[in-house]
């Protein structure tokens, strides 16, 4: 299955990427390149973890406001990137709740809470809670739960799907993952710079009006997901029911700032 405005991947100056649009049921309207592709996924990885936390929530082993992290700071303050943990060092550079700061960090000590609260490594927990039940079978965690997972385009279709209709979670905790938390909060989205609010939910990005963006001029307030520093993006809109995904295998920079907001405009002039 194809669209034709996935065909726009065709024209990124990369050495390979593939592409897939799917809807709230599950529908898979249609994908371009090796779908079936291994990609890095960088910060892409931070959803899969974040809803692992949300599994590891609901089944009790965690709670969204007990301590973990920095002092002060909890599971919630680390999924939303507000603990006050540096970007990549794990040091504190302001207090918990105050400021939107994105950090690797963040997201390795929650795996660290998480493999602690559950005893299972936390990779292995991912695999578990989220990768197996969904049939993720191209898709691991070789590392850091901030940025080393590797997967595919037709696997990402599987866990879009999964948060737009879940069957793992109970759809109120997914509400609350694309719920702004800490509102208000202003920081620095990394490659498009200060943002105030920087808003984000549970772990995922949220577009709100936040301008410059990775996302289209045609993408709803509502629409949220992540990308990654591999050339790497995942985003699920609400408004319209669908979700798309996009990897590559050249780093980010202004290559994918000029093409992805016009790619995503094509995908939704198209379907929508």
């Amino acid at each position: 299955m194809s669209l034709k405005s996935l065909a726009l991947i065709e024209n990124w100056p990369v050495p390979t990427a593939a592409a897939g649009v799917v809807r709230a049921d599950g529908t898979v309207l249609g994908t371009h390149g090796p779908a079936d592709h291994r990609f890095p996924l960088a910060s892409v990885t931070k959803p899969l973890a974040a809803y692992a936390a949300l599994v590891a929530y609901e089944e009790g082993a965690i709670e969204l406001d007990e301590p973990a992290g920095p002092p002060g700071s909890t599971v919630r303050h680390l999924l939303a990137h507000t603990s006050g943990l540096a970007f990549d060092e794990h040091k504190v550079t302001a207090p918990p709740g105050q400021r939107r700061l994105y950090s690797n960090a963040g997201f390795e000590q929650l795996g660290d809470h998480i493999a602690k609260a559950t005893d299972i490594p936390f990779a292995e927990y991912l695999r578990q809670a989220v990768l197996a039940p969904l049939g993720m079978t191209s898709t691991s965690l070789e590392g850091s739960p901030a940025k080393d997972g590797v997967s595919t385009v037709a696997d990402l279709l599987r866990f879009a799907a999964e948060v737009q209709q879940p069957r793992l979670l109970d759809p109120r905790t997914v509400a609350a993952a694309m719920t702004v938390q800490y509102p208000g909060t202003k920081g620095v989205l990394p490659g498009y710079g200060h943002q105030n609010p920087n808003d984000w939910g549970l772990g995922f990005e949220i577009r709100d009006s936040k301008s410059p963006h990775w996302t289209g001029g045609s993408s709803s307030p509502r629409t949220f997901g992540h990308f990654g520093q591999s050339g790497t993006f995942l985003w699920l809109d609400p408004d319209t029911g669908l979700a798309c995904t996009a990897l590559t295998n050249r780093a980010f920079g202004p290559w994918a700032i000029e093409a992805w907001p016009t790619f995503t405009d094509a995908v939704l002039a198209e379907i929508g």
